[in-house]
């Protein structure tokens, strides 16, 4: 393909309007997402360089890269090296073939639908900073941890090899609940223990298991995506427990009752709080009148900065319908994918059959690797080098916000987690200044959509474990000129 047809198809296709309300890089993305989908630009074509798509549609580079990015990581594009970007040919799979094609979201139940309308929040493979609950990865021991696992893999024999412990490897399950009596005071024996592919299976299998068609669920407001998405995919109706910076507003009684009542106390997801002794004893009142279930998520309870952390609510009560639930996710790597839940004993007994239907049981030579990882010590080692790095990024981020930000951003600066909230001080919109700062190559979430209802607060969501502090020294000044040039001092834009 020479130059001029390089510049001229499909660029000529495109139309991007600058006064229009979606950003530059989201409308190419949808142009040219939609001119793939249709066939109007076959797989295997070769786009024009970024340098030349910046110069024939009058847009900057990042516009470009960014837009780029978002449809590699759907699928639609591909780099080859020495070739450039091409339209995947495994979008070809996802071309119109006949008049019935389209259809198919329609035909989806409404409960389907629902769950592939669920908010998410963006992520740039490449792109740490500011992405919320990134912990850092270049000093993760990655040495010990590959000798530990290919000497399982080496070794495992058929115990790791077959269809064995549904709901963990026994070893793993002892050193969990060890670690939990000691550090978090939850009240536990191993054989309540239950490994799952991560905290958001742990989320989902709990919906399913305890929820029925039409149920009430007590959710945070503002609060986990992830968990809002288990419990309508699983038929509920979510009704708002307000949470703000002083806490949880925990209503004494309610019509209709609670089924289930969803909580993240040691960090409360997005804002970062902790949950005060006394709310906590609300709500396990609240849930012993109603009879209802309590998930604890224990989100980010590792990570504590100013003083000690509060023990499990699961530690609090006698009451064996409060569930546990925890991940490694931010501890370790989020690729792990290994969480776990601490179930009622009764429940524990008998749920590996509920387990086989989802399929969701881990790997168990990972399993049996990271029970290797935690005793013989590395856990606890790298979890306590990650807690002192983490307190002086914290420190740093917040210095850095409050000398370049401050005219905008109210941070939330609560004791725990590897992210922060920042409310906005005026009325802007959070969407418009993630999608600027996304083309600038800054990745951060909306807080807006961690609410299911109005009024939203408008603020960032921003995660700081994973920066170096010469990037955030680099990155936040962008951010105040993408904020004065939006909102000039703070104001409404």
């Amino acid at each position: 393909m020479g130059t001029v047809s390089q510049l001229s198809y499909p660029l000529d296709l495109v139309a991007l309007k600058p006064r229009a309300g979606a950003p530059l890089h989201r409308q190419l993305c949808d142009q040219l997402r939609e001119l793939i989908l249709e066939g109007a630009v076959p797989a295997g074509t070769r786009l024009p360089s970024i340098r030349a798509c910046a110069a024939e549609l009058a847009i900057s580079r990042n516009t470009v890269i960014t837009a780029l990015d978002q449809l590699s990581a759907e699928g639609l594009l591909e780099s080859r090296r020495g070739s450039g970007t091409h339209v995947s040919l495994a979008a070809a799979v996802a071309q119109p073939r006949g008049p019935s094609a389209g259809d198919s979201l329609a035909k989806l139940s409404p409960r389907g639908r629902m769950m592939i309308s669920q908010p998410r929040v963006r992520t740039f493979p490449g792109r740490t900073a500011f992405h919320p609950g990134t912990p850092e990865l270049a000093e993760f021991p990655f040495k010990t941890w590959s000798r530990l696992l290919s000497r399982r893999a080496r070794f495992g024999g058929e115990d790791l090899f077959g269809y064995h412990y549904v709901s963990g490897h026994p070893e793993l399950r002892e050193v969990i609940a060890s670690f939990l009596t000691a550090m978090r005071r939850v009240r536990c024996s191993p054989e309540q223990i239950v490994v799952t592919t991560g905290g958001q299976a742990a989320l989902d299998l709990l919906a399913r298991l305890l929820l029925a068609e039409g149920d009430t669920v007590w959710m945070e407001e503002p609060g986990y995506l992830g968990a809002r998405g288990a419990f309508l995919g699983a038929g509920a109706k979510l009704a708002p427990l307000p949470v703000d910076r002083d806490g949880w507003r925990v209503p004494a009684s309610a019509d209709p009752l609670p089924r289930l009542i969803y909580l993240t106390p040691s960090c409360q997801h997005p804002l970062g709080i902790t949950m005060p002794l006394e709310q906590r004893l609300a709500v396990l009142d609240v849930a012993g009148a109603a009879d209802a279930w309590v998930v604890e998520d224990d989100f980010d309870g590792e990570y504590t900065f100013r003083g000690q952390p509060l023990p499990s609510m699961q530690g609090l009560t006698d009451n064996p319908r409060v569930i546990y639930v925890g991940t490694f996710a931010k501890t370790l790597f989020p690729a792990m994918r290994l969480g776990f839940i601490v179930l009622p004993a009764d429940l524990a007994d008998r749920i590996r059959p509920a387990i086989s239907v989802t399929g969701q049981f881990a790997p168990l030579v990972l399993q049996a690797a990271l029970a290797d990882f935690i005793e013989q010590g590395y856990f606890f080692r790298h979890l306590n080098r990650m807690r002192r790095l983490y307190g002086r990024r914290r420190a740093v981020f917040l210095g850095l916000l409050a000398e370049h930000l401050e005219p905008w951003l109210d941070p939330i600066d609560g004791r725990t987690g590897i992210q922060l909230a920042a409310l906005f001080k005026s009325a802007i919109d959070d969407n418009r200044v993630v999608d600027r700062a996304a083309a600038a190559g800054i990745n951060l979430a909306p807080l807006s959509v961690y609410f299911a209802s109005e009024p939203r607060a408008s603020g960032l969501l921003m995660g700081y474990a994973g920066v170096v502090e010469a990037e955030m020294r680099r990155l936040i000044p962008m951010m105040r000129d993408i904020l004065q040039d939006l909102y000039p001092a703070g104001g409404d834009g």
